[in-house]
């Protein structure tokens, strides 16, 4: 009957260990999801100035428009 406290004390501290781990990876996670966002609103702001970029050129194909060269 000794072991039933030792069982126990271990089973909390095991709870502990995973409750921690989840706040952890919840907190990597919504900083994942800020960095991400951020990125892809940086991401759509540099296709549009070079969508801007390549119509202010005169005579030029648009590079959206052009086939990929393994075509």
């Amino acid at each position: 009957m000794d072991k039933q406290p030792d069982r126990l004390h271990q089973l909390e501290e095991a709870l502990a260990h995973l409750a921690r781990l989840t706040e952890d990876l919840s907190e990597v996670i919504a900083r994942q999801d800020r960095d991400i966002a951020r990125l892809t609103r940086r991401l759509d702001m540099l296709v549009q100035a070079e969508a801007e970029r390549q119509a202010d050129q005169a005579g030029t194909v648009p590079l959206s428009d052009q086939r990929p060269p393994h075509y």
